[in-house]
């Protein structure tokens, strides 16, 4: 008898458990409660293979002192640069001119994007021109000379030593 009383109240708190935890989210749905991790099998370190490391060829390290840059030196030579050039307003004016058309670029790019169907055509086209870029320039041993000739005049004509 004691038994049945004790189910009877184990029973009847469960459900006044239950129906508190209902009440209080009544509109999410019911979960069942979580699985320990004790259930799940438990797998060994000698099971899982470690995935295999390819190396293409030996690996150089190289010197802190060789690769560090010293800030000091930075600044002084950005400075040095600075003192050479004649035209500072000319140089601002350009500088503002691209953070603006940056910032421009950015916008259109924005609305752009807000169109349904155009972000994924114009990720058509950029795959197209991509592809037609290897091909043209990337591909052939002859087209990419080319390539590194036109980049070496772009070169000449941008630091005016053409």
């Amino acid at each position: 008898m004691a038994a049945t009383v004790y189910a009877a109240a184990t029973s009847s708190s469960s459900l006044a458990a239950t129906a508190i935890r209902t009440t209080r989210c009544s509109a999410l749905p019911y979960l069942p409660p979580r699985r320990s991790f004790q259930s799940f099998p438990v797998v060994s370190f000698k099971q899982v293979s470690e995935p295999r490391r390819f190396s293409t060829g030996p690996i150089r390290a190289s010197s802190s002192e060789e690769s560090s840059v010293d800030a000091g030196e930075l600044f002084t030579d950005l400075k040095e640069k600075w003192d050479a050039v004649e035209n500072k307003s000319t140089v601002l004016l350009y500088g503002g001119g691209a953070v603006v058309a940056v910032w421009l670029a950015s916008i259109v790019v924005g609305a752009i994007n807000s169109v349904p169907l155009l972000p994924k055509i114009m990720e058509l086209v950029g795959l197209g021109y991509t592809g037609w870029f290897v091909y043209r320039y990337l591909l052939f041993k002859s087209s990419r000379k080319e390539l590194a000739t036109d980049i070496e005049d772009l070169k000449k004509k941008i630091a005016g030593s053409e």
